[in-house]
């Protein structure tokens, strides 16, 4: 069963930066894709960011190009996503994901989901 655990989430100020770590667990997931979607009050979930496990491969939404960036730790089974500048319209429930089908993460919708982490951007 795949687990994915976020931390990190908080209020910030704008102009500010956070970092938000997902622990995975329950595969390997050196064939898989993990990344970050957000949920903002009253809109869709949409992508952020994702990483391809066996390239370290990166792809960013238009709104994060610039000023997040997401990494993946191979020993600890970690995908970190760190945002910079931040901005009042980065307020959402961030969510980690996962998926074995690479473009279901980058484009689709993904099977695994966290629980999610709160981002507030005050201005």
């Amino acid at each position: 069963q795949v687990q994915l655990v976020e931390s990190g989430g908080g209020l910030v100020q704008v102009g500010g930066s956070l970092r938000l770590s997902c622990a995975a667990s329950g595969r390997t997931f050196t064939t898989y894709a993990l990344g970050w979607f957000r949920q903002a009050p009253g809109k869709e979930r949409e992508f952020v960011a994702g990483i391809v496990w066996s390239d370290g491969s990166t792809h960013y939404a238009d709104s994060a190009k610039g000023r997040f960036t997401i990494s993946r730790d191979n020993v600890k089974s970690t995908v970190d996503l760190q945002m910079n500048n931040l901005k009042p319209e980065d307020t959402a429930v961030y969510y980690c994901v996962a998926d074995p089908r690479i473009p279901a993460v980058l484009y689709g919708t993904p099977h695994y989901w966290g629980q999610g982490t709160q981002v507030t951007v005050s201005s």
